[in-house]
């Protein structure tokens, strides 16, 4: 059994905590404290720690495996031991706005505490492998079958795009410290007549100091479902990230979502991208406004058929089901003979974000 620990919600409509479950049809069940306004953070961590123990005393005898995201769920958790503790360390939190100042401390200790240290990227995997004997890099997969969806001829377009002119320049992901938006307005200043679409939540950043252009599209949060009708209208694709603390060490998911999509795609030069995917020819770099624009002009009126077979040719051996088989054995090697059955049963749906596992 998979239990998958969300961040607590301050939920106004009750007065004593509760924990939220939900199974999903995969079988993971997935817990959201829900605590009573006002909670300060060390009662928010007295609360998360009785929800942990009642969920582990009523699994008492199994195998229990801890799978972190983020350091802060020591917090509530540090005085369990379980069978086996995995560190999947999937970016540098400590460099992202408003982090815990304690979260550096904990990561030190995560680290002393962890079987393993799984990395979500070349990058970060060379500025970690020295602080722990078993660091393993594990890049961005892909669910190939739900973006290549894209790929297919009349796949119904979103209300809030089918109305919008070509060419669509888009992105989607979350919008915040990490993204250049003076190059984003730079960019649609450029070409007045390229319609450019945001897809995203705005966390962190006021949306207030977005840029706002007639050609620049905001259109918020999408469900995962929808976005392969999105991206099958877009006739590029950029990132847009800044080059900044934030984002030294990212590896981002969508670069090979955006390449199973069959979407031509241009970055700023964040390094997980520039290689492999740049310097194998699939994803064009660029830093400057005008360099993007002349970077997205060439993808956009070359015949794709070759970059194609290219895209589809480093893809074939990648997705998320190859990257937890090969965690799992490493996994089970760590463990011997004692590595409890659902590791070898249970599997990732899309991607490994999200809190903590037990």
């Amino acid at each position: 059994m998979v239990y998958f620990l969300e961040e607590p919600i301050q939920d106004g409509g009750h007065l004593e905590a509760r924990l939220d479950i939900h199974e999903e049809p995969e079988g993971v069940r997935i817990c959201v404290p829900l605590l009573p306004p006002g909670c300060s953070e060390k009662q928010s961590a007295e609360i998360q720690r009785g929800f942990l123990d009642e969920i582990l005393d009523n699994h008492a005898g199994s195998d229990i495996v801890f799978w972190y995201y983020t350091p802060m769920a020591l917090r509530f958790s540090a005085h369990r031991e379980p069978d086996l503790c995995v560190y999947d360390c999937m970016d540098e939190l400590s460099a992202f706005r408003g982090a815990p100042p304690e979260l550096i401390d904990l990561e030190r200790q995560l680290f002393d505490l962890a079987d393993l240290v799984f990395t979500g990227g070349q990058s970060l995997y060379e500025a970690k492998r020295a602080r722990h004997p078993s660091v393993h890099a594990f890049p961005s997969s892909i669910d190939k079958a739900h973006f290549g969806q894209a790929r297919k001829v009349g796949l119904p377009e979103p209300p809030d795009q089918q109305a919008l002119p070509r060419p669509r320049i888009g992105f989607f992901g979350v919008v915040d410290e990490r993204m250049d938006t003076g190059l984003v307005d730079r960019i649609a200043e450029l070409r007045p007549d390229w319609q450019i679409v945001m897809l995203g939540p705005v966390v962190k950043i006021d949306p207030a100091t977005l840029p706002r252009k007639a050609n620049l599209h905001w259109l918020g949060s999408k469900s995962y479902g929808e976005l392969p009708g999105y991206l099958a209208g877009w006739n590029a694709g950029f990132m847009p990230f800044a080059l900044n603390e934030a984002t030294r060490f990212i590896s981002p998911t969508k670069t090979p979502e955006f390449l199973a999509a069959g979407v031509p795609v241009v970055s700023t030069a964040i390094r997980d991208v520039q290689k492999p995917y740049g310097t194998l020819g699939l994803v064009e770099i660029a830093r400057t406004g005008e360099e993007f624009v002349q970077a997205l002009e060439r993808v956009m009126h070359r015949a794709p058929q070759e970059w194609r077979k290219a895209v589809d040719r480093h893809l074939a051996d990648m997705s998320w089901d190859q990257s937890w088989a090969a965690m799992a054995l490493l996994m089970r090697t760590r463990l011997l003979a004692g590595a409890p059955a659902s590791l070898a049963t249970t599997t990732p749906t899309t991607d490994r974000k999200g809190a903590a596992h037990v």
